[in-house]
């Protein structure tokens, strides 16, 4: 048989290495619409590509993923991380997992991930065709037909992979909703949140472990470290928040309200007790020189000028009034968020092909026999951390089964 592989990044790579190692006699093409392969991967993780999630439980992966968990849990009885951490460094690629899970190549260098997926394609004798891009498709007779866009050139296949990637804007969807796919419209997902309105931009560069943030008039709430930013907040607890709640905050058009929890307790009265505490055992104490919650010290003192409370106030002068405003400020700090940043070429997309167009069991279009999809071309997205990277190589795993 004869078969195409519609998009050169790591769903694309992953899924044709797989076909042949299926079906070797089978014939296989990867086609590009650019003149590069792998981009995604290259730049994933700052450089050194995020591969996967080190994560022990299907269950708590599948969690992780704001749209598709239900489908990816089944998926992953297929193929999870364990299964794509061995495939990886049986194929010469040494791998380390991180204490926050993130597993990186050990050279923590893409390079070594892209060597491996080219060596591979290249190895098995698999086509690759760049300045490829794929203008329509259609059937004929129990054939696939692709046209080559700037080309007219029509090319029969038995079977097609579809692994485009996500787009940001849903034309990128045009050619696979005219052939009957459901689309589920693209917005940002996993962008940082701009503040240009808040002074604790000031604080850049200052890393908080664990809060927990909330979207005001929606029920979505995240933890992890945060980062604060020249522009506003970033780290893994706003880019968590930011891919659960794609659609409603597309909606609000990123211009909301959000709610800190400094010290990433959820109970109040616990708060309240450990300040009380505090203040029994140092009442002579300068407020400004005992930070609780191990708060970075730029922070505290911007949070006591915030509610107005003097550097020099001695915890034991805080009073119950004072203490109110400090258990105030460290569980419910607000700012206003007015826009996103995304990074371009490392954007993730909520939406794409509609989940009911596919059969998961085989990633078959439920509309279009012998055509599969795998990857970001799909509506699945998920939060930070080697996520995104599993769901490709799942996909594209089942797909090259060609069941």
């Amino acid at each position: 048989m004869d078969i195409a592989i519609i998009g050169g990044g790591a769903a694309g790579f992953f899924s044709a290495i797989n076909v042949k190692e299926n079906y070797p006699n089978y014939n296989i093409i990867i086609f590009e619409k650019s003149n590069k392969v792998l981009s995604k991967v290259r730049i994933s993780g700052g450089g050194r590509c995020n591969i996967t999630n080190g994560c022990s439980s299907i269950s708590k992966l599948a969690k992780s993923y704001p749209r598709g968990e239900k489908k990816l849990k089944k998926a992953f009885s297929i193929f999870n991380n364990m299964d794509t951490m061995k495939w990886f460094e049986s194929r010469g690629v040494p791998l380390v997992i991180q204490e926050d899970n993130c597993v990186f190549p050990r050279s923590q260098d893409s390079q070594s991930v892209i060597s491996c997926l080219v060596n591979q394609v290249t190895k098995l004798g698999i086509g690759l065709r760049l300045n490829s891009a794929i203008n329509s498709i259609s059937k004929n007779k129990g054939k696939i037909i692709l046209s080559i866009k700037d080309n007219d050139k029509a090319v029969l296949f038995d079977k097609v992979i579809i692994t485009t990637g996500g787009s940001p804007q849903r034309k990128g969807f045009n050619w696979l909703e005219k052939i009957g796919h459901k689309i589920e419209n693209p917005v940002p997902s996993l962008f940082t949140f701009n503040m240009p309105d808040e002074n604790i931009r000031n604080l850049m560069g200052i890393v908080i472990d664990n809060p927990i943030i909330s979207i005001q008039g929606a029920k979505l709430k995240s933890d992890g470290p945060l980062l604060i930013t020249h522009w506003g907040m970033s780290g893994p607890a706003v880019l968590k928040l930011s891919s659960y709640g794609a659609r409603i905050l597309n909606e609000k058009k990123y211009n909301f309200k959000i709610n800190v929890n400094w010290t990433g307790l959820a109970n109040h009265d616990t708060v309240v007790k450990e300040l009380n505490s505090i203040a029994q055992d140092n009442p002579k104490k300068n407020v400004a020189n005992l930070k609780p919650f191990n708060l970075p010290e730029r922070l505290w003192l911007f949070l006591l000028d915030k509610k107005n409370i003097l550097k020099d106030k001695k915890w034991g002068e805080l009073g119950k009034k004072g203490g109110n405003k400090l258990s105030s400020i460290l569980t419910n700090d607000e700012y206003s968020v007015r826009g996103k940043t995304t990074f371009r070429e490392e954007f993730v997309t909520c939406g794409g092909v509609s989940l009911d167009s596919v059969d998961f069991s085989t990633m078959q279009s439920k509309v279009f026999p012998n055509l599969y999809f795998a990857g970001e071309v799909l509506d699945i997205d998920g939060i930070t951390g080697g996520y995104n990277f599993q769901a490709a190589w799942t996909t594209a795993f089942i797909a090259a089964k060609l069941s």
